[in-house]
């Protein structure tokens, strides 16, 4: 009888131990691989622009839900990234404009983000590329090679070191689920910063004298006669020419692309890794980043699913955000929502979704809002958006002041050929003035069934006066629940001790 008990508990001892190594195996072949472009849009085969060669975007499309209706909450760099990392809003967030130089924003201390869950939760995070937030304290990373400690140029353009560098990740020893976020600079502006490789750093690593040679890149090259050119940009030889070079750099981004994918499969993480691609906001032209408008904040997304085939190839109607990230992140690592205080007293909460159900069926998802303060530390000009369904509801609380530029949009060739048509008062191609773009209704309201373009602003028009009270109740109430300081703007100040909270300026707006 001892011996049967002793072989049973023996035998419960190595089955435990199995179980345990298989549950352990299984987690640990749950990762994430999250790739966002910098400053990328629509160009590509699977958003049916036919010119610029994307063949890895359209194998990860095969692969994937390809959302049409997605968007960023905000049209800026660092703002962006910041939700993306938090699944806040930049004004819940602390991120109101560029995190670098002067501009110098920063995240609030007290903030959680997804790397610092992640980490908490024991999964591996590491970031390759542009990170462009901060503080480190709140943006912490196991494996970080970024514009902190490396030049963005070769951690964010040179695709053989980002492939090199994702190697080095994913064939690191560690048992542990991972998080990988490779932020590619391409196909950002480098006009301002970086004027000898071209105006997209098209030039940069093309093997020519002083150039730099990328070993993996084999550059594609465009004609402005060949070039799509969206609604949103002037139709002129200058804006071409900068669409073919922009071209340029989407191809070498969807090549970095493959070659990151390439490295997931050959490190045999393919069918065990959610992946997520997109862009932090809308393309470097006029009527673009920076804008709320839908050319400002309309994003391309993909998500891929091992473990969810059904809607591969599939396009979804269904309306989501950057905000969506998070949560979705945390819901494939079954890692739970955090609920903590900023300033300690209320408790935060996410307002955005996991996008698991849409990899499953349609989701009835019709709502995505917007904020945005800040680009550039001198371009305040605080705005408020809402989609709900065809319709886009937009408060620019600075209305009275002109719309700011920012730096390296302003040397751009197609807005300085914008400039000097305007001045010589010759035909400019574009969809509107610069006096339009510059000057704002306090509230634009727009139905995009109708109205693609958002040329025909209906807030004032009595008979949408139903629908234009109730989107404004609604952006009203997420500005309420996500504690925006602009809450009462600009109409009205803040006091939190008093009641009614908002208080009235009698300042004629």
């Amino acid at each position: 009888m001892f011996w049967k008990r002793a072989r049973f508990f023996y035998f419960c001892l190595l089955f435990s131990g199995f179980w345990f190594a298989c549950c352990a195996l299984g987690t640990a072949r749950r990762n994430v691989l999250l790739i966002i472009a910098d400053d990328g849009g629509f160009e590509s085969e699977v958003y049916n622009n036919t010119v610029v060669k994307t063949p890895s975007l359209s194998a990860l499309a095969k692969r994937s839900v390809i959302f049409k209706n997605a968007f960023s909450t905000v049209s800026s760099c660092s703002p962006s990234r910041s939700t993306i990392l938090t699944g806040l809003p930049q004004h819940q967030n602390g991120m109101y404009g560029l995190h670098q130089d002067v501009h110098h924003f920063n995240s609030f201390d007290n903030v959680r983000s997804l790397p610092l869950l992640l980490s908490q939760s024991n999964i591996r995070t590491g970031i390759i590329g542009k990170k462009h937030v901060g503080p480190q304290a709140v943006y912490p990373f196991d494996f970080q090679h970024t514009e902190e400690n490396s030049s963005i140029l070769q951690v964010g353009r040179n695709i053989t070191r980002i492939k090199l560098l994702v190697r080095q990740f994913l064939r690191t020893k560690d048992d542990r689920p991972f998080f990988l976020y490779v932020a590619f600079h391409d196909p950002h502006r480098c006009g301002h910063s970086q004027p000898q490789y071209g105006v997209f750093c098209e030039k940069f690593g093309n093997g020519e004298s002083g150039m730099g040679w990328i070993p993996d890149w084999k550059p594609q090259y465009y004609t402005p006669e060949e070039v799509k050119v969206p609604y949103f940009i002037p139709d002129t030889p200058a804006a071409r020419a900068d669409l073919a070079a922009q071209y340029t750099t989407v191809s070498r981004l969807d090549q970095g692309i493959g070659l990151i994918l390439n490295e997931l499969h050959d490190a045999g993480f393919e069918n065990n890794t959610l992946v997520i691609y997109s862009s932090d906001n809308g393309i470097p032209f006029p009527n673009g980043r920076t804008n709320l408008y839908w050319s400002g904040t309309a994003e391309p997304m993909l998500v891929s699913s091992p473990e969810h085939l059904q809607r591969w190839g599939e396009v979804s109607s269904s309306y989501v955000s950057l905000l969506d990230i998070t949560p979705t992140i945390l819901d494939w690592f079954s890692v739970p929502y955090p609920s903590y205080s900023i300033f300690g007293k209320d408790k935060v909460f996410l307002t955005g979704k996991s996008l698991l159900p849409a990899l499953v069926s349609e989701q009835p998802w019709y709502t995505v809002y917007g904020s945005q303060n800040h680009h550039e530390v001198t371009m305040y000009y605080p705005m408020r958006s809402l989609y709900y369904q065809q319709y886009h509801l937009i408060q620019n609380l600075n209305f009275k002041m002109p719309f700011p530029i920012d730096q390296d949009f302003y040397v751009s060739p197609t807005f300085q050929d914008l400039l000097n048509r305007t001045q010589a008062e010759q035909p400019t191609h574009w969809f509107k003035t610069l006096h339009q773009y510059y000057y704002r209704e306090r509230w634009e309201l727009y139905d995009r069934s109708a109205d693609p373009s958002e040329i025909k602003n209906l807030a004032m028009d009595p008979k949408f006066k139903l629908l234009f009270e109730s989107l404004k109740t609604q952006i009203l109430q997420w500005q309420w629940d996500t504690y925006d300081p602009w809450v009462c703007a600009p109409d009205g100040v803040f006091e939190a001790k008093l009641n009614p909270q908002c208080r009235p300026l009698f300042n004629g707006l």
